[in-house]
């Protein structure tokens, strides 16, 4: 196993991981999506409704409800936080590196945005390119 397979394996036995219709279950019940993804990612696939974009290389500075750069969404550790990438694994480190921040709700889509689209829910329409 190489090393990144390792940390991830590791880091993902920390969380609670959703697949897409127990994520759209929690965001209908309040829980923030997070969209990490490359905009050249979420222009050519489209986003999920009501998801927030926050870059990944930003994303502690703005989910930490103890920071000055925090979204307004960020207004405490308990909030539940879903991330997702593309397929389900820079999401995966992310989430727990929240953890390591007091987000211990934060968590990841199994599968990404792909998944979530695949299993046909709410996704807007891809920017068409110029």
């Amino acid at each position: 196993m190489s090393a990144v397979a390792d940390l991830l394996e590791q880091r993902r036995a920390r969380l609670d991981r959703l697949g897409p219709h127990r994520a759209r279950e929690a965001q209908l019940r309040g829980a923030l999506l997070v969209d990490t993804r490359p905009a050249v990612n979420r222009e050519a696939e489209g986003h999920i409704p009501g998801a927030l974009v926050i870059d990944r290389n930003v994303l502690e500075w703005r989910l930490d409800p103890t920071s000055p750069d925090r979204v307004p969404e960020a207004h405490a550790h308990d909030l539940h936080v879903v991330l997702f990438c593309n397929e389900g694994y820079a999401s995966s480190l992310a989430a727990a590196q929240l953890h390591e921040l007091g987000l211990t709700r934060a968590t990841d889509l199994d599968g990404g945005f792909r998944a979530w689209k695949a299993a046909g829910l709410p996704v807007t329409e891809p920017v068409p390119a110029p």
